[in-house]
């Protein structure tokens, strides 16, 4: 195992070596990283987990985790929803587990400058991101899954869909990073854009009650700006609970550590770094005795549930606490400035792709002489 770690971790608020060091126990010797001992894994809290790994410096274990998703990876380019002991348990193929990888990766490489790993799992990433833009509809959502039986459910998610998005422009600045062109990725990420800013009947009303809804198009970079605060201004009463952090739906009262994890990465993505640090204050002593971190827990009577250590849920605060104190080179993945084409100042994570890759513009990368799709 190769370790690399920052002389600043000393001083942050959570223990980024024992979340990871967590992680990496969980892990099976195939690399796969199941939800907890014992538990199921599904590809994209799979992802999430090696990302944490790739923080916490275990780049080794990342790599042979992305190495068994390329294993598994089906023909189609998809993988199962879930699997347990290393056989699939369920046979639905979704299009959001499948491109995450795309976000894995980039991160990944941000870290470690693999560009020979980058290389290798460059087509894995391909296939990925071609199964997930075959499912896109006329509108520019994309269908969440093929069931079991190889049909199309035509129902569009816009938590997934906003996935979708940030793992599409990662997919596409590793093509850049990698002389490729992908026109109808491109294409498939200006459709889906302007679906999801523009045609919120295109997608499943029924899931609106969930937090990742509210804030999941503003930390994936398709809402932005003053529209981004407005969305989440207009529902933060709704969803953020004062001195705790987030429910995972609005009419329950459950306070979930990956999902308050992931408000605060957007926060950060927006620059709200004042916030995101006060919001990360209210989720730091939720842990268990080992140091890990809960899944959730009820309010007021302060129950956790579930009681299982979730290596994904460990994941989120680290990649919450990497975006707050911009621990690694990749902590502004999720900032809006890097991905705004046009930007006069750049931030750290621009000038430090510029700095390997010095005809790099990312620019180039989302060009498309694509239509406007909103009307």
């Amino acid at each position: 195992m190769e370790r690399d770690m920052s002389p600043s971790k000393l001083s942050l608020p959570i223990d980024i070596d024992l979340l990871a060091a967590s992680i990496a126990k969980t892990q099976r010797s195939t690399g796969e990283i199941p939800w907890h001992e014992g538990g199921k894994t599904d590809p994209w809290d799979h992802v999430e987990a090696a990302i944490g790994l790739t923080i916490g410096g275990y780049h080794e274990e990342a790599r042979n985790a992305f190495a068994w998703l390329a294993s598994t990876q089906l023909e189609d380019g998809g993988w199962y929803s879930a699997y347990r002991d290393g056989k699939p348990e369920d046979l639905t193929r979704e299009s959001n587990m499948a491109s995450y990888i795309a976000v894995g990766v980039f991160h990944h490489y941000l870290i470690t400058q693999d560009r020979p790993f980058l290389e290798h799992i460059w087509p894995t990433v391909c296939k990925a991101m071609d199964f997930t833009t075959s499912l896109q509809a006329p509108g520019g959502e994309i269908y969440w899954a093929k069931n079991p039986h190889g049909q199309v459910d035509p129902v569009a998610l816009l938590t997934a869909c906003s996935s979708i998005f940030m793992s599409l422009k990662c997919a596409l600045v590793l093509a850049l990073l990698l002389g490729e062109s992908k026109p109808s990725w491109q294409e498939a990420l200006m459709r889906l854009g302007d679906a999801i800013r523009y045609r919120p009947h295109l997608f499943d009303k029924t899931k609106s009650r969930y937090s990742m809804d509210w804030f999941y198009p503003v930390l994936c970079g398709t809402i932005t700006g003053a529209e981004a605060k407005k969305r989440l201004d207009r529902s933060w009463n709704r969803f953020m609970v004062e001195g705790l952090g987030t429910r995972c739906v609005s009419d329950n009262p459950w306070v979930t550590i990956a999902e308050t994890s992931e408000l605060i990465l957007t926060l950060a993505a927006m620059g709200e770094y004042e916030k995101a640090r006060t919001v990360l204050g209210w989720i730091v002593n939720k842990r268990h005795e080992d140091g890990t971190f809960w899944c959730g827990f009820t309010f007021p009577d302060m129950v956790i549930w579930t009681e299982e250590k979730l290596a994904w849920t460990n994941a989120a605060v680290m990649m919450a606490a990497d975006a707050v104190y911009h621990i690694t080179p990749a902590s502004q993945l999720f900032n809006h400035s890097f991905w705004e084409v046009g930007e006069k100042t750049r931030p750290h994570m621009y000038r430090f792709l510029k700095k390997y890759h010095p005809v790099f513009n990312i620019r180039d990368a989302f060009y498309s002489d694509a239509k406007d799709m909103r009307i």
